[in-house]
């Protein structure tokens, strides 16, 4: 009876992984079929590229509308291109396993080491909620915060980098012209979205069933002029909804991926202990050290030399004292102790005289 408990039990669990496998593809912008999961705990290469894809789109930011563009789309980049900044992302982020970095750049490989960085994605943080956040359909309007005055307070300046070569002046001052010139342009924009909304809540004042917002968002208004345009977004919201239901899902079901991910690890071979690698110092910065050390070695040979004639003075001087210094020092404690003595028995006389008057009084 114990063991057909235990088979029925694990049949159970084998049958939630193909399930929280469904759950988490589905939630994950763009998620390959657990088929390619399947394949990749043996480091199958046919998987190989839709894991690359998977971790673009996750590590990538989303345009600005949060629209889900598929792989195929013209305005995703080539699959060198993805690997390439796959793998800059995850080293920007700390990811610690080199058998990353040395993929191929074709992403024609390692579909088991993908399958063990998008685990260590999910484990680090709140990844889905993130991309659910990212993904969400907008009903409402919502207005950017400028922060001109938090980003113009001064504050503690970056450390001083040295540069390997010459500085251009006149690039830097044409660089810090650009930036300046996209931040105005950033800035008017806003003001021309908020100036907009307000126009659109103000011709539509009155017009909402809901009392408390008495207005329309742009959402709202713009299916008055395109009534199709409310069958995509139907179409958003199911997704959305479809999206967020799976989640359920795999946070139910979340225990059963995490056991599997142990066999997947397990089934990797050890990796090399890592060398280390020692911060590289230019040129600049290394004779800027050895002259600080020179000064810190010369000022620490003049404290030496300005202290020791004061130690030697001071021991002569304490030893000049002699017998006689002790003999003082001697007196001055036992004058202390005499005169403590004297007053503690004036207050033990003293605490013993109102105690017979406080006995008296009450007999």
């Amino acid at each position: 009876m114990g063991r057909r408990r235990l088979r029925g039990h694990r049949g159970d669990a084998v049958g939630a992984l193909p399930e929280a496998i469904a759950a988490l593809s589905q939630t994950l912008p763009a998620g390959p079929s657990p088929e390619i999961f399947r394949r990749a705990k043996f480091d199958r290469p046919e998987a190989a590229p839709a894991l690359w894809q998977l971790l673009f789109r996750v590590l990538s930011p989303l345009p600005a509308d949060g629209a889900s563009a598929s792989p195929a789309s013209p305005t995703s980049p080539a699959l060198e291109a993805q690997v390439h900044l796959v793998k800059s992302a995850l080293r920007s982020q700390g990811y610690p396993r080199r058998a990353l970095a040395q993929l191929p750049e074709d992403g024609s490989q390692g579909s088991r080491e993908l399958l063990l960085a998008l685990a260590w994605l999910l484990a680090r943080g709140p990844l889905l909620e993130q991309l659910l956040a990212q993904t969400r359909v907008r009903l409402g309007d919502e207005i950017p915060l400028c922060e001109c005055e938090a980003l113009a307070s001064a504050g503690p300046l970056p450390p001083r980098q040295e540069a390997d070569g010459p500085v251009d002046i006149r690039h830097l001052q044409w660089l810090m012209g650009k930036l300046r010139f996209q931040w105005r342009n950033l800035i008017t924009s806003q003001q021309e979205q908020c100036a907009l909304l307000g126009k659109i809540h103000s011709y539509t004042r009155g017009c909402h069933s809901d009392r408390s917002l008495g207005h329309l968002s742009v959402a709202e208004t713009e299916l008055f002029r395109d009534p199709e345009g409310g069958r995509q977004l139907l179409q958003r919201l199911e997704s959305e909804n479809a999206r967020l239901e799976a989640a359920l899902v795999w946070w139910r079901q979340e225990l059963v991926f995490w056991k599997w991910m142990d066999t997947v690890l397990g089934a990797c071979p050890l990796e090399a202990s890592q060398p280390t690698f020692l911060p590289r110092i230019p040129t600049v910065g290394a004779s800027e050290l050895e002259l600080v050390a020179r000064e810190l070695q010369a000022l620490h040979e003049e404290l030496r030399g300005v202290a020791e004639p004061r130690r030697v003075a001071w021991e002569a001087r304490a030893g000049g004292w002699g017998p006689e210094w002790t003999a003082v020092q001697r007196a001055s404690q036992e004058a202390v102790g005499r005169e403590l003595a004297t007053l503690q028995r004036a207050w033990e006389q003293g605490v013993r005289g109102n105690g017979h008057q406080a006995v008296s009084e009450f007999t």
